[in-house]
């Protein structure tokens, strides 16, 4: 894997915004950016391990752990906000068996849900907003979507 990864990585080092290109073709090859990848990454762009961990954290689509099967993300924009999204977050993370306080990216014990806060899905005039596996879902009831929720989970 680690050779495969070096590939891929050296491919994007003339590449204007290569760091990135490279990151984000790590992450769509594996699914999220194995933590033991940074060094190579790093030396590779010939940059500290620091900076790429910056940059890692700082865009929010990066993720250093594997998803669930399946990854929902939750609008928490205002206008989702003020039309359900917080309860359809709170209902669902219940539903899978996470703690409702919390607006962190979470997976499932089972590890077959990932459930993403996020902020803006561009489907504000038909809030709330929500993602299922890349398939985006306007005006999303919080009551509907936990079942639909409990039949991803329990199909694994």
């Amino acid at each position: 894997m680690k050779k495969a990864a070096e590939t891929l990585i050296k491919s994007f080092t003339c590449d204007t915004g290569g760091l990135l290109k490279a990151l984000h073709a790590l992450q769509y090859q594996h699914g999220y950016i194995d933590p033991a990848l940074i060094p190579l990454v790093a030396d590779t762009f010939n940059i500290t391990k620091a900076e790429v961990k910056g940059v890692i954290s700082f865009y929010e689509d990066f993720r250093g752990s594997p998803p669930g099967k399946h990854v929902i993300k939750v609008c928490q924009a205002e206008a989702c906000q003020a039309v359900g999204a917080r309860e359809i977050t709170e209902k669902l993370r219940s539903k899978i068996g996470l703690p409702t306080d919390d607006l962190t990216c979470d997976t499932s014990a089972t590890e077959s849900v990932t459930v993403e806060p996020v902020f803006c899905l561009g489907l504000c005039s038909v809030a709330p907003a929500v993602s299922v596996n890349g398939e985006l879902r306007g005006r999303v009831d919080a009551e509907n979507f936990s079942s639909e929720i409990k039949a991803l989970e329990e199909a694994g």
